[in-house]
């Protein structure tokens, strides 16, 4: 019984120590498999820390969180607002302004109020951020790798923000919507801005009736229009320089039809002023045309397209567009014909470029008269200077260059010198209506820059006293001339040109008629001894003495012919041969000279050969004696005193001293105006 009982408690023993062997091991098993789960929960423990933190943050911090999220919040998403609008516009701004340029504008104008507002509220809405950030991190009611991430972000806005880079906002739209509205500009400017039509037949003065076609009132708006943005958005600038390109392009297209190619011409590419004479006509011609129909339509167009700009800026334009457009080279030219050598024709081809500028006075102050023009200013004062200040010394030179010829001998033809012709000239043209006004003028202001005083008649005194040295120079030469027959033909010629090219004018009135009548006598006086001394002796050659009926036989009347003829024919000859190189430049004079010597000579040889002729004709010899017909004689007489191709090219002197070396070597080096 006692051993049942110790087998029992052994077997209930061994299920005990089995059963918690079991147990054992299922809890062995159940800790191994815990093990990774106590991992995963202690990997979790800091988020989720991090999760009841607010649980266990200050009440009054976690009350009043909402309110600062909520406050930082609405600006930015006001700004993502914006953003998103943004990009809403892209499509519009992307295309060609010219199908709606009120409403590319309008679009325009609403992109950059919205840049505008992001540009005034992106810093703001970063503070707002950057303090609730500041807030949660004090109070540490959010995880701070959450706050970490928040405030990098931030900080990255921040550094875009202080760039200033306006395409950080809208991807470079603004710029590129600009650069649409500049080629549109340029666009509308370049299909309405059409060059003058010109006709190179046709003169100036037809064209200038012919205004140049304003840009239409509605392209002048849309310009405006574009203007008004650019400007706003700093493309001013710009936009000047489209315009003064486009527009001074289409001035030189206007121009280019007259030929100004001359305005390039440099002093060492012309000998004198004669020889660029008529481009220096054409200079003033076209001066006009340009400043008063084509700089004064450009002005008006400037103050229309950029008044709402400012003075500075439409005057600035127009200054660019003149001065590229051409009216510098006009001044150029100017100059380069004041720095030519003095010649007969520069006085008055000065006088000409000073009546075009002084023309254009009132046209140039007011075209050129800002301070953008100052260039302009500067060069047109220098050239008005150079022009009054040769001008003067020109006219004040020229008693002195008119004594000074008086050293070089006559023409050994016996015509008008060629400083007599040009003296002439330049004193009726003087005291003429077309440059007496002029020169009396440029002596006035010449005079007052000295602080001197300019009186009128000191411009007739020192015209007068020039005809006086032109007479004094012939009498002269009148002397110098050793053959008396030449001296008194060139005192008939010169007397001649001085009474006929005086007579009627402003200079013969001030002479006087007794002055005039005075050179017309001295012409006749000369015109009768030149033929006295020369053909009226010829006559005498033919006398009839002996031969009054053959008194002493017909082979005595025979050789009494011969003899006569033979010495008409001699002093025909060498009359005719000495004076076939004289000169009578007047026709006038020439054929009335020619006509004196022929009824002088014709007359009597006629009748010597129809009494006489008969009597050597039927000799075999008798060419040598009957040499010339009636009508041979009257034609080679009538012939005499002819022109000779350029005889007026050049006025010089056959120098046969030093004497006269010396003094057109000095007249030279002073630049005559008289040779």
């Amino acid at each position: 019984m006692a051993n049942d009982n110790k087998i029992e408690t052994l077997i209930s023993a061994r299920k005990s120590l089995k059963l918690s062997l079991e147990k054992s091991k299922a809890l062995g098993l159940a800790l191994g498999k815990a093990g990774p789960r106590l991992e995963e929960i202690n990997q979790r423990l800091p988020s989720l820390e991090a999760a009841v933190r607010p649980i266990r943050a200050d009440k009054d911090a976690l009350v009043a969180v909402g309110g600062h999220i909520n406050r930082a919040v609405s600006p930015a998403a006001a700004v993502l607002k914006v953003f998103d609008a943004v990009h809403g516009l892209e499509k519009s701004l992307l295309s060609d302004p010219r199908n709606d340029l009120p409403g590319y504008l309008s679009v325009l104008k609403r992109l950059e109020e919205a840049l505008k507002f992001l540009a005034d509220n992106c810093g703001l809405a970063i503070q707002w951020l950057e303090d609730i950030v500041e807030y949660l991190e004090d109070n540490t009611v959010a995880d701070e790798r959450f706050l970490s991430n928040l405030k990098k972000s931030l900080k990255n806005l921040r550094e875009l923000q202080d760039d200033g880079e306006r395409a950080h906002l809208d991807g470079g739209l603004l710029d590129a919507a600009l650069d649409k509205l500049e080629n549109e500009f340029r666009r509308l400017l370049t299909e309405h801005s059409i060059p003058l039509p010109m006709s190179s037949s046709s003169s100036l003065a037809d064209q200038a009736c012919i205004a140049p076609s304003p840009l239409p009132v509605s392209v002048i708006q849309k310009l405006q229009a574009i203007l008004g943005r650019l400007m706003a958005n700093g493309r001013l600038d710009k936009c000047i320089s489209i315009y003064v390109e486009v527009r001074s392009s289409n001035v030189r297209a206007s121009l280019q039809a007259l030929n100004l190619d001359y305005l390039e011409i440099s002093v060492s590419e012309f000998n004198d002023v004669t020889s660029i004479e008529g481009y220096i006509a054409q200079w003033g011609k076209h001066l006009e045309f340009a400043v008063k129909h084509l700089f004064e339509a450009e002005y008006k167009l400037c103050i229309d397209v950029f008044e709402r700009m400012g003075l500075d800026v439409w005057m600035g334009c127009f200054a660019k567009i003149a001065a590229q457009a051409g009216i510098l080279a006009f001044l150029q030219f100017g100059k380069t014909v004041t720095e030519s050598r003095k010649d007969p024709n520069k006085l008055l081809k000065l006088l000409d470029i000073f009546a075009s500028l002084n023309k254009l006075r009132l046209d140039f102050n007011r075209l050129f008269g800002g301070a953008a023009c100052v260039e302009i200013q500067n060069l047109t004062r220098d050239l008005i200077k150079r022009v009054i200040d040769g001008a003067a010394e020109l006219f004040w030179e020229l008693l002195d260059q008119v004594a000074l010829q008086r050293e070089i001998p006559p023409p050994p033809d016996g015509s008008v010198p060629k400083l007599v012709v040009i003296i002439i000239d330049y004193c009726n043209k003087l005291l003429g209506d077309d440059y007496k006004t002029i020169l009396t003028q440029v002596l006035v202001i010449h005079r007052s820059w000295k602080h001197e005083k300019f009186r009128e008649r000191l411009l007739v005194n020192e015209v007068l006293n020039i005809i006086k040295a032109i007479e004094q120079n012939l009498e002269t030469w009148m002397k110098v001339i050793e053959d008396g027959t030449l001296s008194h033909f060139f005192a008939m010629n010169n007397h001649w040109y001085l009474y006929k090219h005086l007579k009627g004018t402003k200079v013969g009135d001030l002479l006087g008629d007794s002055w005039l009548k005075e050179h017309e006598q001295s012409k006749d006086y000369h015109s009768t001894y030149f033929l006295k001394e020369s053909w009226g002796k010829l006559p005498g050659h033919l006398s009839r003495e002996g031969l009054l009926m053959f008194s002493g036989g017909r082979a005595t009347a025979r050789d009494l012919v011969k003899k006569r003829l033979k010495a008409f024919n001699e002093a025909f000859d060498e009359m005719y041969t000495k004076q076939s190189n004289w000169v009578v430049s007047d026709k006038d004079l020439r054929e009335k000279t020619c006509q004196v010597v022929v009824q002088a000579v014709v007359p009597v040889y006629r009748s010597y050969m129809q009494n006489y002729g008969p009597l050597v004709e039927q000799d075999a010899s008798s060419s040598k004696y009957a040499k010339y017909t009636v009508q041979t004689l009257e034609k080679m007489l009538m012939s005499l005193f002819q022109p000779k191709p350029g005889r007026y090219g050049s006025f010089k002197g056959r120098q046969s001293s030093g004497k006269f070396n010396n003094g057109v070597a000095d007249l030279r080096r002073t630049a005559s105006a008289v040779v």
